[in-house]
């Protein structure tokens, strides 16, 4: 049997850019890697980036849409990074996502694509001095729900985070609040009835050499990806 192919979503840099690119953080990658999956990438079918918040509309063509579908079906399971916006197609992508049970993992911003792609909204945090800690390894703890798959995953009720963010949940009719931080900010969501639909506010990716609640996130998710 061959390994599992993990897709993380690209990124664009700057659509402000003469020349664009996209991108994949080399810690998401090799996260993947160092659990025996294969990471690719899932790129954008046009050269057109899109920034867009909650009101987000799919904005492609039918090929286009042939296109990007092509690419996630050759994954096992998606993974969406996180970055200071988010392109239409991350939500198209994290749509299909769900309606067709492929296993995603968020990160950051991931979760709000995540989110965003089933209708739900998210908004600026009342303390971002906080919580966007770009070097401080650990920031805060989170509260686990102990009937969730996080929990499961984790095996613990608290858990100390990084923190890189400015943004959180507000509404999300189709998944679940699974875990909250002290300031009362939505760390993880998820899906009960999907495989694996969950996603994290914080980066896993920068501590799971160090941190095997960490790493465990990226075993379990192959692993699922792998069943």
């Amino acid at each position: 049997m061959g390994k599992v192919i993990i897709g993380i979503v690209t990124k664009h840099y700057s659509k402000n850019s003469l020349r664009p690119d996209m991108y994949i953080r080399d810690e998401i990658k090799q996260a993947v890697f160092d659990n025996g999956a294969v990471a690719i990438g899932i790129l954008l079918p046009k050269d057109e980036k899109v920034d867009v918040e909650d009101d987000w509309v799919n904005n492609l063509s039918q090929e286009e849409y042939k296109s990007l579908i092509t690419q996630i079906n050759l994954c096992d399971g998606i993974i969406f990074q996180g970055g200071g916006a988010c392109d239409s197609y991350e939500m198209v992508v994290a749509k299909y996502c769900y309606d067709n049970d492929i296993p995603a993992l968020g990160i950051c911003c991931g979760q709000n694509v995540m989110v965003r792609a089933l209708g739900g909204t998210t908004y600026e945090i009342s303390n971002p001095e906080k919580h966007n800690q770009i070097t401080e390894q650990y920031v805060h703890n989170i509260y686990i729900n102990p009937s969730s798959k996080f929990y499961d995953i984790v095996k613990c009720k608290t858990l100390m985070v990084n923190s890189r963010h400015t943004k959180t949940v507000d509404r999300t009719p189709l998944l679940e609040k699974v875990a909250i931080c002290d300031d009362g900010y939505a760390d993880v969501v998820e899906s009960r009835n999907k495989k694996f639909y969950m996603a994290v506010r914080f980066h896993p990716e920068s501590l799971y050499k160090i941190d095997e609640n960490m790493n465990n996130i990226f075993k379990y998710f192959i692993k699922v990806c792998n069943d």
